[in-house]
């Protein structure tokens, strides 16, 4: 017959909840550490076992008590245990990474993972970043066939930043733009008898649609009464030139020059591509001119003079460019700013 133990099983019970359950309103005074192992508990609570009925005249026997105990140790094992139950993707996708029939079916089931048809989908700019990896690659392929220098290459007109911006529907900085220009030129030099028909189509994006080097001027010419036209623009100013062989004489607006521009500077400057090639006494100048003021009209009058000479001596360019009458001067006045007493200029500062 089997030993009888007495075990007080309301005792038991308590002290076993308790340890599991902090806000337990029997034992919560009597709360053991959770890392006390529950044997130990067990042994502490009850330090004697004789033969003979139970305190409160429930008996047990090792048979029926010993697996009672291995189920109160499992549960314990299981509330301490940190690692995380398996996820319900983990129990869908058994899929083995070397075999292709669980590739194939996962892909025909939807539960594979999907990747992005570009590998700059998770950047910033990913339109930017793929069109300036596409031409590098382009380069790194091509870059071993023959290059023309920069002075012989074609001339390419390419997209400006804000219409490359509206082209790819992002806001790329300047500097991150210049790169893929500094590729496109590259890309330019590669001579035309060589060049690769992906490498064309590569570049055709972004040129743009008007070529400005493809416009051809029309020729001016010497009208039937021997006169030739020029208009030139400074500033706020724009001037209509008619030159043609005479004395030396200079009309503007009706007026002699005296007239129209009191100030010595304004005469000089209103003649001076005759007066830098040696043509003051032979031709005369008819001129109209319209907004700015003196200089600015005085200026614009150079420029208009300096064309419709070329139109009679084209030789004469070199010695114009060097007297810096063929470039259109592009300066203006800078504005007033707010709080400034000028453009630039700042109020005087004090301490008090």
């Amino acid at each position: 017959m089997a030993s009888k133990l007495p075990i007080s099983v309301t005792r038991l019970t308590s002290r076993y909840i308790s340890s599991f359950h902090p806000l337990h309103p029997s034992t919560r005074a009597l709360r053991p550490s959770p890392k006390t192992p529950l044997l130990h508990r067990f042994a502490t609570t009850h330090t004697s076992i004789n033969d003979g009925p139970a305190a409160d005249g429930i008996e047990f026997s090792e048979e029926t008590l010993a697996p009672a105990i291995q189920e109160l140790i499992a549960e314990e094992a299981d509330l301490y245990d940190t690692a995380a139950p398996p996820s319900s993707h983990e129990a869908e996708l058994d899929i083995d990474d070397d075999d292709p029939d669980d590739d194939e079916a996962s892909n025909s089931q939807g539960l594979a993972r999907i990747v992005p048809a570009s590998p700059s989908y998770f950047t910033g700019k990913p339109h930017f970043t793929d069109s300036l990896l596409a031409l590098q690659e382009l380069l790194r392929k091509h870059q071993t066939l023959p290059t023309l220098t920069p002075a012989q290459a074609p001339r390419a007109a390419w997209r400006t930043l804000p219409q490359y911006r509206v082209m790819v529907g992002e806001p790329v900085r300047a500097s991150k733009y210049h790169k893929i220009v500094e590729v496109l030129q590259r890309l330019n030099r590669i001579h035309p008898a060589l060049m690769p028909a992906a490498v064309g189509a590569a570049m055709a994006p972004y040129r743009r649609d008007v070529d400005p080097f493809a416009v051809v001027r029309r020729p001016q010419s010497v009208d039937a009464d021997g006169r030739s036209f020029g208009n030139g623009r400074r500033k706020a100013s724009s001037a209509n030139v008619y030159l043609v062989e005479g004395e030396g004489e200079v009309l503007v607006n009706g007026r002699s020059l005296n007239h129209a521009f009191p100030r010595i500077h304004d005469r000089e400057s209103a003649i001076w591509a005759l007066k830098a090639t040696g043509r003051i006494d032979k031709y005369n100048v008819w001129a109209m001119v319209r907004g700015g003021g003196l200089t600015g009209q005085a200026e614009s009058i150079t420029l208009a003079v300096a064309k419709a000479l070329l139109v009679h001596e084209p030789a004469l360019k070199p010695a114009l460019r060097r007297a810096g009458c063929v470039t259109r001067d592009p300066r203006r006045v800078e504005r007033k700013k707010p709080g400034h007493v000028k453009a630039r200029k700042m109020p005087a500062w004090v301490k008090r």
